[in-house]
């Protein structure tokens, strides 16, 4: 039966990886996907944040 990778398994695939991509890529790569993640996450609070402004502009007129 197939299942997620455990202990010493998703060592072998980090030093597969590393061998592949080399450390340096990997960190950019690593980097890249914190800012689309962190981007992501500020794009959802940012339209949160206009629906509440246009919500408390249209309660006041």
């Amino acid at each position: 039966m197939l299942g997620l990778p455990r202990g010493s398994e998703w060592i072998v695939i980090l030093i597969i990886v590393v061998l592949v991509f080399g450390p340096g890529r990997i960190g950019k790569v690593a980097g890249e996907i914190g800012k689309s993640i962190k981007s992501f996450r500020e794009g959802l609070s940012g339209d949160d944040e206009a629906e509440k402004k246009s919500d408390s502009d249209s309660e006041t007129k």
